[in-house]
């Protein structure tokens, strides 16, 4: 079948820049998947995005469909015939509603009998029939928001839509989209080259406007490209580096198609105001790469990218450097002013803040989040009174000028205001460290006050708003109870925290009088524990690991993680498999027997086989070795010893009826099976995990 190389372009007005990539992304997404499910076969899928376009390009695309064999089943063959052996009126039927003669049919041989059937090979549909369709198909399932109108035209798209290319090998595919009428001619950059372009084939489309439109239509070239421009810079003319967030250079690529970066200065006296204050503000407001010096320290520097190459660029940065001058004047003001005031006497301040409606202000929280963090911060060996005391100054600076203006900075300017107004260093830092992790990975509390008024903050958040039944439902979280589960079990798991969730949970219960919930603790603590899920799953830990946990219920999430690290130890083990199987065997004849009405307690006068008497023995051996180790918190050690009980498991089940006719036999073997399973489960419910055979 012969190929061709295809090319789409959509020209439009400049892009969201923010949305430019998960555009692109998802018009390729739903080109290939059209294209798959039509069954046309194509090769690399490339793809392109600029602040005036979004492209496709696809290698080696099949101009057809391929033919497909098609086997529609009529009547069965008794019915399709009378007995002088003449079509019936439903085979007669069959063959009008297929536009075919009974003659042309054929029969097919089933083992439950003989059925008339037709068959043919529908032949595909030509790629450049099919194109359009699938093109405007991806261009609907676009995660657009909001789409406008321009003009008097129906059409609806993020930003009004001008031009379209739309090439198979060098032929334009003649089909309207999106009101557009297709053509091979792209247009350049908007001042460098305001004109139309030919793409004569979708091979020359990224070099004719590079070449020739001042366009670089690439974004993983253009970003790359400005990486590598702005380091270069920051290196060259002031022996420094540039720090580059990833997020900021996603920004400024989908911002620019024929990216120039410049180098501006600023008044060192900035340099007095938090670095944090300053960046926010030139990051958030113009899109600047601040510099720092090999220490660390930052440089008055700041790096922007024009997307021009400027005859007179001193102009261009001069123009910057007027534009941040009143930014960081601004921020200069508010960081005098605000420490002006010291953060304890904005405590009142925060009255008039609603945190949620029932559960009352931030004031409120604050206080309830004070009685608590003291509790943890008691729990874990901190300063209880360190911890209320950043508790209660927590969120006071959501109240002050810089705060307001740049709402990223909250926490972050607590600490610095707090440092100002001489509060211990753990206090200061713990406002900072409440938030922390603020992002999947984020670093986590240095010090324990941190740890207890982060822990502290969450928890109050998670047990208030279940406990007036505002949990998460589906894609609704809007308190981020599902980031705040997992930012505790973070926070207690990796700095080894020995607290206990249904505790800390039934401490927050205690300091609400609105709640309408029954058991609101125990509910949250099942909450949190099913975020171990995707936890551990990020970790490459299988499920059934997790399962086998959490059916024990374990609330310390310290004492979860070694178990769920034990088990999945233990799970790699050769006896895994066939002791996994053993305990499931174990645990289907004990619940058909009575369960929890067995006991453990074996009468060696009793054990008749010998296969018993062994497993009987080494049970015991067993437990005398593992229960000090499972007292420890050491599963690992332990379910490596109890895998030694594989063979003598294996013979028990070989060898010995369990259930013996006699019953007191058959009540002290089910006893010995139950001891048996009750070893395992001081860790976990092994019979949870993958069995042999």
């Amino acid at each position: 079948m012969a190929t061709q190389d295809f090319l789409v372009e959509l020209g439009t007005e400049e892009l969201p820049p923010k949305a430019l990539k998960p555009l692109s992304d998802a018009f390729t997404q739903g080109i290939s998947r059209g294209l798959e499910e039509a069954g046309i076969t194509f090769g690399k899928v490339e793809t392109f995005a600029a602040p005036r376009r979004l492209a496709v390009r696809i290698r080696d695309l099949a101009d057809a469909q391929p033919d497909k064999s098609v086997e529609k089943r009529g009547p069965a063959v008794k019915a399709a015939f009378d007995d002088a052996g003449n079509p019936t009126r439903a085979l007669t039927g069959f063959a009008t509603s297929l536009g075919v003669t009974p003659d042309q049919l054929d029969t097919l041989e089933t083992d439950k009998g003989a059925w008339v059937v037709y068959r043919t090979v529908e032949q595909g549909k030509p790629t450049v029939e099919l194109m359009p369709e699938l093109v405007e198909q991806s261009l609907a399932g676009l995660p657009i928001p909001k789409r406008m109108r321009w003009g008097a035209h129906r059409t609806e798209f993020v930003r009004p839509v001008h031009w379209l290319v739309l090439l198979y090998g060098n032929k334009v595919i003649d089909a309207p989209i999106m009101g557009l009428t297709p053509g091979n001619k792209t247009r350049g950059h908007r001042f460098h080259c305001p004109k139309s372009l030919i793409v004569p084939t979708p091979n020359d489309y990224e070099v004719v406007l590079k070449q020739e439109g001042y366009v670089i239509a690439d974004f993983a070239e253009r970003r790359e490209q400005i990486r590598a421009g702005v380091t270069e810079l920051a290196e060259k003319e002031a022996g420094g580096k540039a720090v580059i967030d990833e997020d900021l250079l996603d920004e400024v690529t989908a911002l620019n198609e024929w990216p120039v970066p410049l180098m501006g200065r600023f008044e060192e006296r900035f340099l007095e105001v938090p670095a944090e204050a300053l960046i926010s503000s030139m990051k958030e407001h113009q899109k600047y790469f601040h510099v720092v010096a090999a220490d660390g320290a930052m440089l008055p520097l700041f790096i922007t990218v024009a997307n021009i190459e400027s005859k007179d660029p001193a102009q261009v940065v001069s123009g910057n450097e007027k534009v941040i001058r009143p930014r960081l004047s601004d921020a200069a003001f508010f960081y005098e002013t605000d420490r002006k005031t010291r953060l304890e006497d904005r405590i009142d301040a925060l009255k008039p803040i609603v945190f949620q409606e029932k559960l009352g202000s931030i004031y409120d929280k604050s206080v309830r989040v004070a009685a608590l963090a003291q509790k943890i911060a008691d729990a874990i060996g901190s300063d209880p009174a360190q911890a209320e005391r950043a508790a209660m100054l927590a969120k006071t600076d959501l109240v002050t000028e810089m705060v307001l203006e740049f709402t990223d900075l909250q926490g972050i300017m607590g600490q610095y205001y707090a440092t100002n107004d001489g509060e211990p260093q753990d206090v200061a830092k713990a406002l900072n460290e409440q938030y922390m992790p603020r992002f999947a990975g984020d670093d986590l509390p240095t010090t324990l006050t941190g740890c207890a008024i982060a822990i502290a903050d969450r928890l109050d958040s998670l047990v208030g708003l279940f406990g007036i039944n505002q949990p998460p439902s589906g894609t609704r979280d809007p308190f981020a109870l599902r980031r705040a589960s997992l930012g505790v079990l973070r926070i207690i798991i990796e700095r080894q925290l020995p607290l206990d969730l249904q505790t800390c949970c039934e401490w927050a219960e205690q300091n609400f009088t609105v709640l309408t919930e029954q058991n609101t603790a125990t509910t949250v603590v099942d909450y949190m524990l099913e975020r171990f899920r995707a936890h551990y799953d990020e970790q490459g830990i299988g499920a059934e690991v997790y399962l086998a946990v959490h059916a024990r219920r374990p609330t310390r999430p310290l004492d979860f993680d070694r178990r769920v690290k034990a088990v999945e130890a233990f799970r790699q083990l050769p006896q895994a498999q066939a002791l996994a199987g053993a305990n499931k065997r174990v645990s289907n004849i004990l619940t058909k027997q009575g369960g929890d009405s067995i006991g453990e307690t074996v009468d060696a006068s009793l054990l008749q086989d010998a296969a018993e008497k062994v497993l009987a023995e080494q049970v015991d051996q067993q437990s005398a070795k593992v229960l000090p180790l499972f007292d420890q918190g050491d599963y690992a050690e332990a379910l490596t010893s109890l895998a030694s009980l594989r063979e003598p498991v294996d013979n028990f089940f070989d060898e010995v009826m369990v259930m013996a006719d006699d019953e007191t036999i058959r009540n002290n073997r089910l006893a010995l099976l139950n001891r048996l399973r009750n070893l395992f489960l001081r860790v976990a419910d092994i019979s949870l995990l993958p069995t042999a055979g």
